[in-house]
């Protein structure tokens, strides 16, 4: 449905994407991740045809990607902008319509986003006198009232409290399910790893990781482990490699320094303490802990690049 081949892009001599390749199928949804300025809003951009790659290949339905395709793409930007003085209507009919989509069926799909993302007011209230929250959630309509193919969101849970944030979250999920290939920022991983079918960590424009969540997950060493019984704190900072505890209720999670440690903490309860456990597990990484151990390998290797100049 989608997809970058070697995408390049520089500005004033300034690399901000480099070397970009992913594949998306109908109804696949993309968590694109990174700090700020790793090159994510670059990508939206370029897909979007605002602007060109300097070399590579951007493909839309097996075709290079044009003017025309627009039409069935969808997008919201990271810094919001609606028409204040407009009705939430006449403000998402006049976004459908700069994608030739019918008014009739425009008004028709509101209604039913309206009350899906439980947006306070009705369609003849104005802009401006919408929360920050409810301008949001109706910008958010106007970038899929159009029922477009593919969905392009730069963060859009930003500023939502977790109620909205969940009502998002069950709309992206219905959204998916209809066949909509969606790509999205987020800073929190929680969502990304909730939502993405893969995913794609930029840093200064380079891949760092493409993959499904499990594929990324799978590549990294597995050296939590969850922990429940009858223990006392002696008896948990007895095993080796333990980096730090924190609690999980009804247990404890335990942080080790290699998954070798931690598989032989596991091997040492059942062989000692198989009374006292009534639960333990070997945890995959979350995308969180992850996305920090890439920035912090990342930080370390421009360190040592800088030091030996």
């Amino acid at each position: 449905m989608l997809s970058l081949q070697n995408v390049f892009k520089t500005f004033d001599n300034q690399t901000a994407v480099s070397d970009l390749s992913f594949n998306l199928k109908e109804g696949e949804t993309l968590g694109l991740v990174g700090q700020n300025g790793a090159g994510k809003s670059t990508t939206f951009k370029m897909i979007l045809n605002f602007i060109t790659p300097d070399s590579g290949k951007i493909f839309f339905d097996n075709h290079k990607l044009a003017s025309k395709d627009l039409d069935f793409i969808g997008y919201m930007p990271e810094e919001r902008g609606l028409y204040l003085d407009m009705t939430i209507e006449q403000q998402v009919v006049y976004f459908a319509a700069l994608h030739n989509y019918p008014k009739n069926k425009t008004i028709q799909n509101l209604d039913y986003w309206m009350n899906k993302l439980s947006v306070k007011g009705n369609n003849k209230s104005k802009i401006k006198t919408l929360s920050k929250g409810n301008q949001q959630k109706v910008q958010l309509i106007t970038s899929f009232i159009h029922q477009p193919r593919l969905l392009i969101l730069d963060e859009p849970f930003s500023g939502l409290d977790p109620v909205n944030t969940e009502n998002l979250i069950a709309a992206i999920m219905e959204l998916k399910k209809r066949g909509t290939t969606i790509i999205f920022s987020s800073h929190n991983m929680q969502n990304v790893e909730q939502i993405s079918d893969k995913v794609l960590m930029l840093v200064n424009g380079v891949t760092k990781l493409n993959g499904s969540v499990n594929e990324i997950k799978d590549s990294f060493p597995k050296d939590h482990v969850y922990l429940e019984g009858q223990f006392d704190n002696k008896t948990i900072n007895s095993f080796s490699g333990l980096e730090n505890v924190s609690s999980s209720y009804p247990g404890f999670i335990l942080k080790f320094d290699t998954e070798k440690s931690a598989r032989l903490a596991i091997k040492d309860l059942k062989n000692n303490y198989y009374d006292q456990i009534t639960g333990f597990s070997l945890l995959l990484p979350s995308l969180d802990s992850i996305f920090k151990k890439v920035i912090a390998q990342e930080e370390k290797n421009h360190e040592k690049i800088n030091s030996c100049r």
